[in-house]
């Protein structure tokens, strides 16, 4: 039945990595929570370190399948991405150390406020770029990239819910931004990936308490299902991407946070 459920919620990752620019954070870690509370206090950190690897394959894929006229938006970006880079392998050592009930309520807590920041701040139900349309897009500054993969690498939410909003605010409409977001993803959660799966420590819970699918703080068994659910789904939106208008698909992102805000609440220690 987990594996089911993994599945499904893969099909659902594939959808918000394309639509939103969730390479699957959001929604897997608290799905990955519930299938592995065998694990106690763990599960939130093993979720974590799942949803990154689980990431870095969504992003990576859809990063690959974005036209190349969208990537280029990003021409210039490599201070940036050194930077999310940078972040996300601090991030990710972060999360080894802290306590597990610490990374899940700060990942509640971070969600509620992006929340009720897009809510309640002008810029993202109406981005300041299509009111008038002779203002360019603004560039993201390349000093927000340590702090953003930092706290993104540590909830394991990969940074699209910092930088798709950033990206409203500077004039993108949400196709855009929700592209864009994957490659910086992907730049934030190759590091961090490779620390999870690489490095062991005394808070790694025993393999056999998760049926020995763990590989350091990753549970393989839970990720591989995620990426058969979501690669298809990827695939086949961006090549028939849907139209959603786009005031419509920024409260649909609204209404996303508020669904995991609710997840992990119930799925709380």
């Amino acid at each position: 039945m987990d594996l089911l459920v993994l599945l499904g919620v893969g099909l659902l990752t594939g959808t918000t990595t394309v639509l939103f620019g969730f390479g699957g954070g959001f929604v897997t870690v608290p799905v990955v929570v519930w299938a592995d509370s065998a694990l106690g206090g763990d599960a939130t950190r093993v979720a974590v370190a799942t949803s990154v690897v689980v990431m870095v394959v969504n992003a990576g894929f859809a990063t690959a399948v974005t036209p190349r006229r969208t990537l280029a938006t990003l021409r210039g970006g490599g201070p940036l991405l050194l930077l999310l880079a940078a972040g996300g392998a601090a991030g990710a050592l972060a999360t080894r150390l802290a306590p597990a009930a610490l990374t899940h309520w700060a990942f509640v807590a971070y969600t509620a406020v992006t929340l009720a920041d897009v809510l309640l701040r002008p810029g993202f139900l109406r981005p300041r770029g299509q009111a008038d349309a002779s203002v360019p897009p603004r560039p993201l500054p390349a000093l927000v990239g340590a702090p953003v993969g930092a706290v993104a690498a540590f909830l394991g939410v990969g940074g699209s819910v910092m930088t798709v909003p950033a990206m409203r605010r500077a004039g993108h409409p949400m196709r855009v931004a929700a592209a864009l977001a994957n490659p910086l993803t992907l730049a934030l959660s190759l590091p961090a990936a490779a620390l999870h799966l690489a490095l062991a420590s005394a808070t790694t819970p025993a393999p056999a308490v998760a049926d020995g699918a763990l590989a350091g703080l990753v549970d393989l068994r839970a990720a591989t299902a995620l990426l058969l659910g979501a690669l298809p789904v990827i695939a086949l939106l961006r090549r028939h991407p849907p139209r959603v208008p786009d005031r419509v698909h920024a409260w649909a992102y609204a209404g996303l946070l508020g669904v995991v805000v609710a997840a992990m609440v119930l799925s709380g220690p």
